[in-house]
């Protein structure tokens, strides 16, 4: 007599493919991931006194301390756009970008636990930080509108263009660039835990090699190669074009940031897929 193989429901298997994101694995498990998006976004402030506020204190303190170190005592150049609308509009684009890459970066490190005691697609974890920080991001925006308004009614000369119609790309690219990064510095922390630190005060030292600070046209000529250089000087310039009507606006450049983002998220994807399968052994 020949004993019948068992029927299961599911098989987990590992990954196959290095570029395989396992879109349709994520959809069904779409309940966890907008579970993680809650976790990330309420456990960030939570049992803190101000809670949420600080969503709008954290950007108003930093874009008070630019624009009086850097507009008052400095006195670089904001190309003619009140210094206040210029560095919180930087601010606003940076920060997306930042806490993205950051959260992602010691994905493995942070919920080794977890994906030690129960299956689920480990790309559901970057994903969940990439939509809160999104959240995070709309709340800057509003904030940043609601000057930007205030600021026209008052009679300052601010020409919003076209060009605006790019944002949701812009976003995009600023999420995924972010993501792509995270996932290849979270794959190598597993065996270098001294990345976690060259990430936190790299990207804070990156900030100044953007438009964030100064705009790409009072950059001087010997330096602007290196700001050039920067995939996010791109998506800074553009963002705050569409906006004031002043500053870079170049496809060329764009381009740039928009292929460097495909490239580094394929390499973050490749690596992180290829981590997936044993890196238990590491932790």
């Amino acid at each position: 007599m020949t004993l019948k193989e068992p029927e299961y429901a599911h098989s987990i298997t590992p990954q196959d493919s290095l570029f395989d994101l396992r879109l349709q694995e994520i959809w069904r498990y779409r309940d966890l991931l907008f579970l993680f998006v809650r976790r990330d976004f309420v456990a960030k402030y939570k049992q803190t006194i101000l809670g949420p506020v600080w969503f709008f204190i954290q950007p108003i303190f930093q874009t008070a301390v630019l624009a009086i170190v850097f507009s008052g005592m400095a006195e670089l150049s904001t190309d003619n756009v009140p210094p206040i609308l210029f560095y919180l509009a930087g601010i606003t684009a940076w920060n997306y970008f930042s806490n993205c890459l950051r959260a992602t970066s010691n994905t493995f490190t942070a919920n080794a636990s977890l994906f030690g005691k129960v299956y689920f697609p480990r790309a559901v974890t970057p994903l969940s930080i990439v939509i809160s920080n999104l959240i995070q991001f709309g709340i800057g925006m509003f904030l940043f509108l609601i000057l930007y308004v205030s600021f026209t009614l008052s009679g300052y000369a601010l020409h919003p263009n076209l060009v605006l119609l790019l944002m949701p790309v812009l976003i995009g690219i600023m999420g995924f660039m972010g993501l792509g990064i995270g996932m290849l510095v979270s794959a190598m922390t597993t065996r270098y835990r001294d990345l976690q630190y060259l990430v936190e005060f790299g990207v804070q030292l990156l900030m100044y090699a953007t438009p964030v600070i100064i705009p790409l046209s009072a950059v001087p000529a010997k330096y602007k190669p290196i700001m050039l250089a920067n995939p996010m000087t791109g998506i800074i310039e553009t963002f705050k074009y569409g906006f004031f009507g002043t500053g870079t606006f170049s496809w060329p450049l764009l381009a740039y940031s928009a292929g460097f983002t495909i490239v580094v998220f394929l390499l973050g994807l490749a690596v992180f897929n290829k981590t997936e399968k044993n890196f238990m052994d590491t932790v």
